[in-house]
């Protein structure tokens, strides 16, 4: 085992009651998905006195790693020994994200990354990456469609993709209730041009109703604006 300490940029919601956390090692700089054997709970959220948020230093005490492809950045760890041990400013935070970002969807997931209406997928056990940085080529398109469900339309110039967002911070505390008015704001000042880096991610193995085998899903994890580079869910 290895300690191990992150910034964390990735904040993703799923079921009420649980979320997905994701960060860049200050020593690799590669992006590192801490797991445990069962889901992470909202009670590691900083909003809940656990070390979780966007833009913390977490130390997260030893690790083992656990990957495999393409979800190569998943180490299991110790909530017990885990610890915040402070809060990047704006500035560092934008800087971070910068240094890590890629232009190219197959640039951070490999080239069997694919279209498959409405998004992109990549086939179980392949590419070779499921967290990354993305710098969209136009200002993307963030909504709620008509089903009620946060959506973006990206691209990075070759691929287009309307994708699920699982920002926690876009959403109430019940995982699913939109915050149309922050969802709008933060659509407005892309579309000025304020510039965005977006944490993309692959989803877990799933099966959509009309597909014959489970794929990982291309998502958008989390929004992050130049001009408010440090946005926490703690806030809230």
């Amino acid at each position: 085992m290895v300690a191990m300490q992150i910034i964390v940029n990735h904040l993703t919601r799923m079921q009420p009651g649980y979320m997905c956390v994701a960060g860049i090692d200050v020593a690799s700089k590669q992006h590192i998905r801490p797991v445990l054997s069962s889901r992470l709970t909202t009670d590691l959220l900083a909003l809940n006195g656990g070390p979780f948020d966007i833009a913390s230093l977490v130390d997260l005490g030893p690790v083992e790693y656990g990957g495999q492809v393409p979800e190569v950045e998943d180490y299991y760890f110790n909530p017990v020994y885990t610890r915040c041990t402070g809060v990047l400013s704006p500035p560092l935070f934008w800087d971070v994200l910068r240094q890590s970002a890629q232009k190219s969807l197959v640039e951070i997931f490999g080239s069997e990354i694919r279209p498959l209406k409405p998004g992109c997928v990549v086939d179980v056990g392949k590419g070779k990456a499921s967290l990354g940085c993305f710098i969209p080529a136009l200002p993307p398109q963030l909504y709620v469609s008509r089903y009620g469900k946060i959506r973006m339309l990206i691209t990075d110039g070759i691929l287009i993709a309307d994708l699920s967002v699982t920002d926690a911070r876009l959403c109430e505390t019940d995982h699913v209730t939109p915050k149309e008015d922050i969802i709008r704001k933060v659509n407005r000042r892309m579309q000025k041009g304020v510039g965005v880096i977006l944490g993309v991610g692959l989803s877990r193995p799933w099966r959509q109703s009309t597909d014959t085998v489970a794929r990982h899903w291309l998502q958008v994890n989390n929004i992050h604006l130049e001009d408010g580079a440090v946005w926490r869910l703690a806030e809230f």
